[in-house]
C-alpha cells in the first residue's frame, strides 16, 4: 500500500525484469505491472528514482480511487495486501532458517481483516479481534501438532503467529481509518468528488507518511552525515529524519484545509508527527527482519521499489497510530 519515496536513502540497485524462465510467485503481478508501464520504456530507465516515480505515478491513482470507493472495495484491497504481505513475509524469515506456515498465517491474517469489517459493518457487533489472536494461536499451535514432520515446530507456530498479526492486524486498521465517518467534513476544494470523511482519514495517513518518505529521501542524500541505525540501516540518518519530519508536519498541516478535516492545525501538525516517527519505526522493525535474515529486499512485486513489504512498511506502523490518535482527538 505504501508507494512513496523510500524514507532517508535507497537502494543502488537497478530494475529486473522478471525472466519467464525463472519461476516467481510473484510473476503475474510483476508482468501485470512492467506491462501497464510499458508506455514508458521502463526497461531502459536506468535511474532508481525514475523507476519509482513512475511506479508511483501509475498505481497511486488506482489506489486513492479504491479507497474513495470504499466499502468493499477497499476491504478486498486490504485482503489482497494481506495475502501477498505474508507471503513476503515468510518468504523473509525463510531465509533466515525459521519455519513459518504460509497458508495458516494468511487465514490468521485475513481474520484479523473480516474480524474488523464486521464490527465496523455493525456497530453493535462483538469485537473479534481478541478472539482471532487467541484462535489463531491455538490453531498455528494445532497444526504443528497434525504435522509429521516436526523441525523447527516451536519456532513454526510463533514465526506463524507473529506474521499474521504483523500484516494482518496492523493492516486492518486501515479498514477502520476508512470507516470513520461518523464526523463530517467541513467545506474544501474537493468537496465536488463527495469524498467520504473516512475516505479523507486514509488520505491524510498516506499523506503524512509519502511526505515523510519524500523529504527524508531528499535530505537524508543532501545533507545527510549522521547515521540513525548503523547496524539496521546505514543510509539512514538523522538529518534525513528531520527532513523526513518538517514535510510530514507541512502535509499534516496542508491536509487540514485541502481536505475540510474537522481538526485544527495543531492537530494536524500533530498527525504529522505521527506519520513521521511511525513510518520511519515501521521501516526500521522491517530492515531489522531483513537484515536478520540475510535479505535485500522483500521482494520484487513492484518495479523500482522493491516487494509491496518494502512499500507499506512505514504504513504498517502509522495507520494504526493515526487511528488511536484520532480516535482521541475525534
Amino acid at each position: 500500500m505504501g508507494i512513496g519515496l523510500r524514507a532517508l536513502g535507497h537502494p543502488d540497485s537497478r530494475l529486473l525484469i522478471p525472466d519467464s524462465s525463472c519461476p516467481s510467485p510473484h510473476l503475474p503481478a510483476a508482468f501485470a505491472i512492467r506491462g501497464m508501464l510499458g508506455a514508458f520504456h521502463f526497461e531502459t530507465l536506468e535511474n532508481p528514482l525514475g523507476q519509482r516515480i513512475i511506479s508511483a505515478l501509475v498505481l497511486a491513482p488506482i489506489l486513492l480511487v479504491i479507497v474513495w470507493l470504499g466499502g468493499w472495495w477497499t476491504t478486498i484491497l486490504i485482503a489482497v495486501a494481506v495475502v501477498l504481505g505474508i507471503r513476503e513475509i515468510v518468504r523473509i524469515l525463510r531465509a533466515g532458517g525459521l519455519h513459518p506456515r504460509q497458508t495458516v498465517a494468511t487465514v490468521i491474517g485475513l481474520a484479523f481483516v473480516a474480524a474488523i469489517t464486521m464490527q465496523e459493518m455493525r456497530p453493535d457487533a462483538v469485537n473479534l479481534t481478541a478472539e482471532v489472536v487467541a484462535l489463531g494461536a491455538i490453531v498455528a499451535l494445532l497444526n504443528e501438532v497434525w504435522r509429521r514432520e516436526r523441525t523447527g515446530s516451536l519456532d513454526a507456530w510463533a514465526t506463524t503467529l507473529a506474521s499474521g498479526v504483523y500484516v494482518g492486524a496492523l493492516l486492518a486498521h486501515f479498514v477502520q481509518l476508512r470507516a470513520l465517518n461518523t464526523v463530517p467534513l467541513r467545506p474544501n476544494p474537493l468537496s465536488a468528488i463527495n469524498l467520504a470523511p473516512g475516505a479523507a482519514w486514509v488520505y491524510t495517513t498516506f499523506a503524512v507518511t509519502w511526505a515523510s518518505d519524500t523529504g527524508a529521501y531528499f535530505a537524508g542524500r543532501a545533507l545527510g552525515r549522521h547515521k540513525m541505525s548503523p547496524l539496521l540501516s546505514p543510509k539512514k540518518t538523522w538529518e534525513g529524519f528531520i527532513g523526513g519530519l518538517l514535510a510530514s508536519v507541512a502535509a499534516g498541516i496542508g491536509v487540514v484545509p485541502l481536505l475540510g478535516l474537522p481538526i485544527s492545525l495543531a492537530a494536524g501538525a500533530l498527525l504529522g508527527v505521527v506519520g513521521a516517527l511511525g513510518g520511519t519505526l515501521g521501516d526500521l522493525a522491517e530492515s531489522l527482519l531483513k537484515r536478520q535474515s540475510g535479505v535485500k529486499d522483500s521482494g520484487s512485486l513492484i518495479p523500482g521499489h522493491g516487494g509491496l513489504l518494502d512499500r507499506m512498511d512505514s504504513l504498517l506502523f502509522t495507520g494504526p497510530l493515526v487511528y488511536y490518535v484520532l480516535a482521541v482527538l475525534l
